[in-house]
């Protein structure tokens, strides 16, 4: 048991960050069972998960206003393959080394995250300062099973290393 968090807890959590955006604390304590969990423990993981939001959501408004910009009219124009720049800049956020294949749940739900953006924009929702909160509630729903190798402490030599 360890009493804090590691540098390889930090990489694990942006992990599964390609699998849920909104965990729970029992499914945190779930997934950390190595960590002797208090409320500090509790509180920074929800931290990093709240931070990797902050940081999805920003990368996909960003892209989403670059899109109307660029002149796209419509959501079909949007998609999110492993080639496109969003992608590189979600992968290079939470998987550095690119040592993880990015499920591809993942390209789905940030393809309906960029898309919802967009919509959004396009209707001129984002002049309410809380425009962001129904695309939220959207993205939730989402989440999917995190793969049960992430429960074991070694789970990173073990997916690393596939």
């Amino acid at each position: 048991m360890q009493e804090g968090l590691s540098p390889n807890h930090l990489k694990k959590a942006k992990l599964m960050f390609f699998y849920t955006r909104y965990p729970s604390s029992n499914m945190l304590k779930t997934y950390f069972s190595d960590v002797k969990f208090n409320r500090c423990i509790t509180s920074q993981l929800i931290k990093w998960f709240s931070n990797f939001r902050e940081f999805y959501y920003i990368q996909m408004e960003k892209y989403a206003r670059q899109a109307i910009n660029d002149g796209v009219t419509s959501t079909e124009e949007l998609s999110i393959t492993r080639d496109c720049e969003l992608y590189r800049a979600l992968n290079m956020h939470y998987n550095k080394a690119n040592d993880f294949e990015v499920p591809e749940r993942f390209l789905e739900v940030a393809q309906i995250t960029l898309r919802e953006f967009f919509n959004a924009i396009i209707a001129g929702k984002d002049v309410d300062p809380s425009w962001k909160k129904a695309i939220y509630k959207v993205i939730c729903k989402l989440d999917s099973e995190v793969p049960e190798i992430f429960k074991s402490p070694n789970c990173l030599q073990e997916l690393l290393h596939e």
